[in-house]
């Protein structure tokens, strides 16, 4: 059962990707964080119930344990809401994608962990990639600017390329801390109760600002994308996990590759166009993160 349990994942994670596409609004400076408001709503949600239909023994100690783990994960997510209001998913998904090379390259400087010269080669192959993407992102944004340079959509649009390298830096970082606090401080249940209460505390908070400070109104036919992106990333959280317990090894290549329905999702239904060498580097970065995997 673990091939469907990972191929409901990867469908599951390239959908919410969709959504938080379509939920992000270049005019609207709050999305993002209505974007925090229900997908940690949602995980805050999933927490109560596995834990007590699991009956797992939760030691609440564990979110200050697992806090700097949640917090770069948080992080590295709410800088990838903010980016796609300014970038293709085609372009920022495989990028972001990429943290996984990051996490490699960090356990293998830090935990002596071996490195084949596969796994080398594939490292460098995405990291290259991520340059090619950036540059070429950044060289179609400047050319297509208009000439007057007051309009700060196209200036931010040109350097946004940023955004889904800082998700796939901080990211990668947050894998590696999660690989050293699941050897040493506690179990995978405890690690994922932690990080969807912290995320459910972060989701409190964005609504607190928008609605209490802000004055921000959270109307439903608005927020259904925001919504549907929550619901389908914590779905998709829960079949990986059901995976990964089957057939780890098998598991974390085949998920990792999600991006790939993103780019198709979004030719689809978003009709992004991206010229052929973007392409071209994009299913080389593919590549190089499975062999990695």
């Amino acid at each position: 059962m673990w091939f469907f349990f990972a191929i409901a994942s990867v469908l599951l994670w390239g959908g919410a990707d969709l959504f938080y596409k379509i939920g992000s609004d270049q005019h609207d400076r709050y999305s993002h964080l209505k974007i925090v408001v229900f997908v940690g709503g949602i995980m805050g949600l999933h927490a109560f119930i596995y834990m007590f239909a699991a009956g797992i023994s939760y030691d609440p100690m564990n979110i200050l344990r697992y806090f700097p783990v949640s917090l770069l994960y948080i992080l590295s997510m709410v800088i990838g809401y903010v980016g796609l209001r300014y970038i293709e998913l085609s372009v920022a998904s495989p990028i972001g994608n990429s943290s996984g090379a990051v996490a490699f390259v960090l356990c293998y400087i830090f935990l002596g962990e071996d490195m084949t010269a596969l796994q080398f080669a594939a490292a460098a192959v995405v990291s290259v990639g991520i340059f090619m993407l950036s540059l070429m992102e950044k060289r179609k944004r400047t050319r297509n600017m208009p000439i007057s340079k007051e309009d700060r959509k196209y200036q931010i649009g040109a350097i946004a390329i940023i955004f889904p390298i800082l998700y796939c830096v901080i990211d990668g970082l947050g894998t590696f801390a999660d690989a050293i606090t699941l050897d040493r401080v506690m179990d995978e249940d405890q690690a994922l109760l932690s990080y969807e209460f912290t995320f459910l505390a972060a989701a409190l908070a964005a609504g607190f600002y928008l609605i209490v400070i802000k004055k921000q109104k959270l109307r439903w036919p608005k927020q259904k994308e925001h919504a549907a992106a929550g619901v389908l990333e914590t779905a998709g959280q829960i079949f990986y996990v059901r995976a990964l317990a089957e057939n780890a090894v098998l598991t974390a290549p085949l998920v990792a590759c999600y991006s790939i329905v993103s780019v198709l999702l979004s030719r689809i239904f978003l009709k992004e166009k991206l010229t052929a060498a973007q392409y071209a580097v994009i299913a080389v970065v593919m590549a190089a993160i499975a062999a990695l995997c």
